[in-house]
């Protein structure tokens, strides 16, 4: 299984970087690490021109596409601007083919300044998601500004809910991703009605 983590926002130091940070860490925690591979893709280290002008063949637009292609799921990280997830992002997204995501599974998460920006997630970014062919969007996770404080340190801090809410959205991308759905105690997989066999 592999995982691409991509980093939407225009700045080197971000809280949606520090939140992929922190997905990233849970997966490499997993017991399934062993059998994960993670890579990442910083959007603003793509060359602008070759964005701009939807240069396909530009060397980083190329390699920065392949790596979409070969992941079996993605981690979209973006700020929310004015109710809309990053600039950086929606010049990638619009280089994707029609049929990019086909297949993986995707998890948003998002940072803004307030939590009125949360819909952004539902509104904004998952109908294009949708419209790329992901196989399953998972819910997102949204942090405000003062979810993730910045320390003494200038370094970020995520508080206790959002890193709750990560739990969940690393299990669940984890287990969605695996195609093996856990069942709660004491449920059956289902069984085809042409397997039942009966004796009398």
């Amino acid at each position: 299984m592999s995982v691409l983590l991509i980093a939407g926002s225009p700045s080197e130091h971000s809280r949606s970087s520090a939140l992929l940070d922190a997905v990233e860490a849970r997966l490499l925690q997993a017991e399934s690490a062993r059998r994960l591979h993670l890579d990442r893709l910083r959007i603003r280290d793509l060359s602008p021109q070759a964005l701009l002008l939807a240069n396909w063949g530009h060397p980083s637009v190329a390699r920065a596409i392949a790596q979409v292609q070969s992941a079996s799921a993605l981690v979209v990280a973006t700020p929310v601007y004015k109710a809309a997830y990053s600039g950086v992002l929606k010049v990638f997204l619009d280089l994707l083919s029609q049929t990019a995501l086909k297949g993986k599974v995707v998890l948003p998460i998002a940072t803004g300044g307030s939590p009125h920006h949360m819909l952004a997630l539902d509104y904004a970014l998952r109908p294009v998601l949708q419209s790329l062919g992901a196989r399953h969007i998972l819910p997102g996770v949204y942090a405000s500004d003062a979810q993730i404080p910045k320390t003494e340190q200038g370094e970020y801090q995520i508080g206790g809910d959002i890193q709750s809410r990560l739990d969940d959205a690393v299990n669940q991308l984890l287990t969605e991703s695996s195609g093996s759905r856990l069942l709660p105690p004491g449920h059956f997989e289902a069984v085809p009605f042409a397997q039942v066999r009966c004796s009398v």
